[in-house]
């Protein structure tokens, strides 16, 4: 579990299903925080072609820590290339209604460099870029 102390006027959270990529912008600086999904390989045999090959527990965890992270945001914006960003509000609507209420927003966005993520945050949140 990794906890850390927010200073920004928004966090940005890039999620998919192996890690979350936290972002907490404030003018002039960032604080970076990554959450890997669990590292175990378990071989399962489920049934049917495309069924999820991880415990189900797996995302649970996986979520909580993330959650844990964001402990202490004031705004968060969630982003992600597929589906797991909606899994994660949907896990934040059953076990952390008071954090699902800091989210002012889900967007679809690929993989992102840092620094993109970073001034993406940065534009959303209203943060002045020097750099601009």
């Amino acid at each position: 579990m990794v906890s850390r102390m927010t200073s920004g006027p928004g966090t940005i959270v890039w999620i998919d299903q192996h890690e979350a990529r936290i972002f907490d912008v404030a003018e002039g600086a960032f604080d970076e925080t990554k959450v890997r999904a669990s590292g175990r390989h378990v071989h399962r045999h489920p049934k049917g072609g495309t069924a999820e090959h991880n415990h189900p527990d797996d995302a649970q965890h996986f979520f909580h820590d993330v959650a844990a992270a964001l402990e202490g945001a004031t705004q968060i914006l969630v982003v992600g290339p597929s589906t797991a960003k909606l899994h994660f509000l949907r896990f934040l609507h059953q076990h952390a209604a008071k954090l699902e209420a800091k989210v002012v927003g889900i967007e679809t966005v690929d993989h992102p460099t840092d620094g993109q993520l970073v001034a993406h945050g940065k534009r959303h949140f209203g943060v002045p870029d020097p750099r601009v």
